[in-house]
């Protein structure tokens, strides 16, 4: 079957299906299956905007909302997982994945689900190794630490997916695997991207808990993307044992999707010609949620995963051929994933805009149903009773809780020893926040530019490269394939050019001193948001 994969959509919902369908039309080529490899921003309203960790000017509605509201539906069977520039409350909603639009699903924290035969895996967010021991705590409404920490990767999701024994088909990740640069045309990614150098040759690029699950997985394919820049890298393992046969994974970094991009790949993945077109859950996947209930962690408290050191009883959670049977007796034998989507906000109305709308804790009825088909522990619900119980406590307590949420995460020892899931040095796509400043205020969301008076970008994208295993799009005679709607898109280039001097202004300020204005850098890629596509 085909498979599209698309990096970073950052909400263009309607320009991804849009060059899905140009596709077709051009090359008579429908893929089967959308994969998205993070920043996806399933962005319901404006409370969703809130909680999406990019700077207030930088936080528009897109088009995601009229998939929620059924004013449209996804033409194609579209799995995602999160990246670092999402609405986290809204995806938290669904911590072992489910339904946000119809023909939209989201895989979860970690997920494992079936399609044709075809076993897809992947874990949401990127590495930051001060959050990568603690448990799933965060739920809005966020303040300035737990709005980014709440995509953070967390070990028990890398622990459970070390428990899968059978054959990964495909994997996502949103942050690239360290290391997995050196299997590719480094020479051709640092001409691309000569500020990763420093990265590359430290090797410190990348996720060291992706890389730890690339070994241990061994997919067929891996796909990435959060870089910015497309970068293919093929990896021999080795073999654990002598009888066991060679495997090999292909690894592909997707692009943004932004006009004259190659952000969308398709590929040809061998299925099962005999299975259903239906999404369906993975029976080991289930097992493993089960055997690992226990270890569910709702706290800021950072613990180690149970390993064979003396010091657990127990340490291994892979399942056994009779758990998963007995998954399958639970289901009746019948995997398909129920299309049991709800709505659980109220949508985005152009005509009535609410900038005011406060985001909540909520609990989602898919969460619900999945939690007490299969005996598992809701986050969420586990959350909501932390906090009544904190709630409960004295003055003095609950201002010791503020306290030292006030001061933000503290650094806690790893097993890595970095964490430069981004980038450390100085990167030309960042935004470069001040110290004090840090994000803008978070009260704060904008509306405009909504997909009825979209920005320049949004024409559509239509080259099509086909080639002999795979095909790949960007967007160079986007005016060849502007429908009447599109058409009517292209406002004004004033406040992007004033965006882009603004941005120019922080990189290269400095003090009457010479000292430079740049204080941090945090890892937040402008060229994400901005109107033009500055790489050259």
């Amino acid at each position: 079957m085909k498979v599209a994969v698309a990096g970073c959509c950052h909400g263009a919902l309607d320009k991804m299906y849009e060059t899905l369908e140009l596709l077709q039309r051009r090359h008579n080529v429908r893929p089967d299956l959308l994969l998205c490899c993070g920043d996806f921003q399933a962005v319901r309203n404006e409370a969703d905007l809130r909680c999406m960790a990019v700077p207030a000017k930088y936080r528009h509605m897109q088009t995601f909302y009229r998939y929620y509201s059924g004013e449209k539906k996804a033409p194609v069977l579209t799995v995602f997982i999160g990246g670092n520039h999402e609405a986290s409350n809204h995806l938290q909603e669904l911590p072992y994945g489910g339904w946000v639009a119809p023909n939209i699903y989201y895989l979860g924290y970690a997920g494992v689900v079936r399609f044709r035969g075809v076993r897809i895996g992947g874990i949401s967010g990127i590495f930051k190794s001060h959050d990568y021991r603690k448990g799933h705590f965060e739920c809005p409404p966020y303040n300035q630490q737990t709005i980014r920490s709440a995509y953070h990767v967390r070990n028990i999701e890398v622990f459970k997916l070390k428990q899968l024994k059978r054959p990964i088909d495909i994997f996502m990740s949103h942050d690239w695997p360290r290391s997995i640069y050196h299997y590719g045309n480094k020479k051709q990614l640092l001409k691309m991207k000569s500020f990763f150098r420093q990265e590359v040759e430290s090797n410190t690029l990348g996720s060291p808990a992706a890389s730890e699950l690339l070994q241990h997985l061994k997919p067929t394919y891996w796909f990435s993307a959060h870089l910015h820049v497309k970068f293919a890298a093929f990896m021999q393992h080795e073999a654990n044992s002598k009888d066991e046969l060679p495997k090999a994974t292909k690894f592909l970094a997707l692009d943004k999707c932004l006009p004259h991009r190659d952000f969308l790949q398709i590929i040809d993945v061998e299925h099962d010609p005999n299975a259903g077109d239906s999404l369906e859950y993975d029976a080991e996947w289930i097992a493993i949620l089960k055997a690992t209930n226990s270890l569910v962690n709702v706290t800021q408290s950072s613990w180690n995963m149970p390993e064979n050191n003396g010091l657990h009883a127990k340490w291994d959670y892979s399942v056994t051929e009779e758990a998963m049977k007995e998954v399958l007796e639970e289901l009746n034998h019948d995997l398909k994933i129920p299309c049991n989507f709800t709505l659980t906000a109220a949508c985005y109305d152009p005509s009535k805009p609410q900038k005011n709308m406060e985001p909540i804790h909520t609990i989602n009825p898919q969460t619900t149903e999945f939690c007490a088909q299969f005996g598992l522990t809701d986050i969420n619900d586990r959350i909501q009773q932390a906090k009544e119980e904190s709630s409960g406590r004295g003055e003095c307590e609950e201002e010791e809780e503020e306290e030292m949420d006030s001061t933000g995460s503290a650094e806690e020892p790893s097993e890595y020893n970095t964490d430069n899931s981004g980038l450390s040095s100085f990167n030309p796509d960042e935004i470069m926040l001040d110290e004090e400043g840090g994000d803008e205020d978070l009260s704060t969301c904008s509306v405009d530019p909504s997909p009825d008076h979209p920005p320049e970008f949004s024409t559509s994208f239509s080259d099509i490269r086909v080639m002999p295993d795979s095909m790949a799009v960007s967007s160079d005679d986007a005016m060849d394939s502007n429908n009447e709607e599109l058409e009517k898109s292209g406002g004004s280039r004033q406040g992007e050019e004033k965006s882009s001097t603004e941005r120019s202004l922080k990189r290269i300020g400095g003090d009457e001193n010479g000292n430079s204005g740049v204080k941090k850098i945090k890892r937040r890629n402008q060229a994400i948001y901005a109107a033009e596509d500055e790489d050259k």
